[in-house]
């Protein structure tokens, strides 16, 4: 049983490193199946696929955190999340290679994120949690998962493709 003082949070993989959203930004996670790419679009933005009538892009968090792209796999899913632009809710899909469990983690075990020495862009990350002797790494969805930014980057692309 949890504690007052601890956040529950969904685990998953990329590669060998074990990534976590605080479970309240969850809304579902679905099985890969082939997406429509979208022309234009960052490398890090998969598709899109249809969710019970929306239309939902997906980003491959491999290629988000600037690595290649991720290999699809048995175990590779799709975690739909809310994020918030404008106000407003936007339903977000991100790639994983495969979700692990539900943890609950106390105040205790989280640090903030360390100055250097991250595979990811130290403002993508909200804090590390310590559970047992691995090291779990607290996303912070408003940072990497910008839509605005992400939205710019897709402008500045078709910028350069037009020059």
């Amino acid at each position: 049983m949890a504690d007052s003082a601890s956040t529950q949070y969904l685990t998953f993989w990329l590669g060998e490193e074990m990534f976590a959203l605080d479970i309240r930004s969850v809304r579902e996670i679905i099985q890969y199946a082939p997406m429509t790419s979208v022309p234009l679009m960052p490398s890090f933005v998969r598709g899109v696929i249809n969710l019970r009538g929306a239309v939902v892009p997906v980003i491959d968090l491999h290629a988000r955190f600037g690595r290649h792209a991720a290999a699809v796999g048995k175990k590779t899913c799709v975690v739909i999340f809310d994020s918030l632009r404008d106000g407003e809710r936007t339903e977000l899909g991100l790639m994983v290679d495969a979700v692990s469990e539900v943890v609950d983690l106390a105040s205790d075990a989280i640090e903030p994120p360390p100055n250097f020495g991250t595979s990811v862009r130290r403002d993508f990350i909200r804090a590390i949690g310590k559970r047992g002797d691995r090291l779990v790494v607290l996303l912070d969805p408003d940072r990497a998962f910008d839509v605005d930014e992400m939205a710019q980057l897709c402008e500045h692309l078709v910028e350069a493709l037009a020059a």
